[in-house]
């Protein structure tokens, strides 16, 4: 008998879209394996979406630190139990002193952030001073650092701080002179959800994953056709798809946000020869609070369980 949880079902349920049944359908085809699980549902055309980060629950904020020539930057999340917590004036300059030790951390562990220098202490003993004057459980769950010789940064920050992107250019320019398309690119990425900055980044193994799972949907729904496609015409098929679903997931070939009629990557073009400095788009980082932390949701689970039982 394979062995799988109702909150199984449910979490598969909630980052998939599909329906209960299918869900326990695809948990027992994928022998319990959620990833797999969702590449079957997908590949079956049963799942609207499949967002490995899971649902968005816990709160807390999204903070950045920038050295004075915007040379280095850094992006923390710390998280809290409540919005309302998220919210306390004290709770937002934690976040703002966390991101600045961020800043000064050579390691990318967020156990060497904790032992980082805070407030005459480390980031790791304020923050549990915090959660003993505050009340509510707190942590500092990742972090990124940002850095290279002839690169700038800049940022963008949505709904007061669920949401934020660092972008890094590569330019002879100074951050000021890029801060507005830094600002924007930023925007989009905040929007737009991108996975790459561009098809040369793409990484093989999410190719070719992707290319099976459209693979396997597009010879399903084939083999449905009252008069099924030759083999040569679903490659095709899928090859279509495949250019469609880069120019969503790349950065740098999504149409723009502020101008459809521009891609971002003619934008960021347009954006340099006006300066008159070239500039390159060479990574971001985008991180929305709560993302893949799931809070209980009994109601839910009760019904799960309450399926699997008849």
């Amino acid at each position: 008998m394979v062995n799988f949880s109702a909150n199984d079902v449910k979490d598969l349920r909630e980052r998939t879209g599909a329906g209960m049944m299918d869900c326990k359908r695809a948990l027992t085809e994928a022998e319990g394996d959620v990833e797999k699980a969702i590449d079957l549902l997908r590949e079956k055309g049963l799942a609207a979406a499949a967002k490995k980060a899971g649902r968005i629950a816990a709160e807390g904020l999204v903070g950045m630190a920038f050295s004075e020539d915007g040379t280095q930057a850094a992006m923390v999340e710390v998280n809290s139990e409540t919005d309302f917590v998220a919210k306390n004036p004290e709770f937002v300059d934690f976040v703002a002193a966390v991101a600045k030790a961020a800043l000064g951390t050579c390691s990318d562990e967020v156990d060497a952030l904790l032992a980082a220098p805070c407030e005459d202490a480390t980031v790791g003993e304020v923050l549990t001073a915090k959660i003993a004057k505050i009340g509510e459980n707190m942590s500092v769950r990742r972090f990124v650092r940002m850095a290279g010789e002839g690169k700038v940064y800049a940022s963008y920050t949505h709904g007061n701080g669920k949401i934020g992107v660092l972008v890094e250019m590569e330019t002879a320019a100074t951050a000021a002179e890029v801060a507005e398309m830094g600002r924007d690119v930023a925007m989009q990425i905040a929007s737009m959800s991108p996975l790459f900055v561009s098809e040369a980044d793409v990484d093989p193994e999410y190719l070719e994953k992707e290319t099976h799972i459209q693979m396997q949907l597009a010879l399903n729904e084939n083999a449905e056709l009252e008069k099924p496609k030759p083999e040569e015409i679903v490659k095709k098929m899928v090859e279509g798809r495949m250019k469609k679903i880069l120019k969503e997931t790349c950065l740098l070939d999504q149409a723009f946000v502020k101008d459809g009629d521009l891609s971002v990557a003619q934008y960021v073009e347009n954006c340099a020869k006006a300066l008159g400095k070239d500039v390159k788009v060479t990574a971001f980082a985008r991180y929305q609070v709560g993302e893949g932390i799931e809070k209980k949701q009994s109601n839910l689970a009760e019904e799960v369980a309450a399926m699997n039982a008849k």
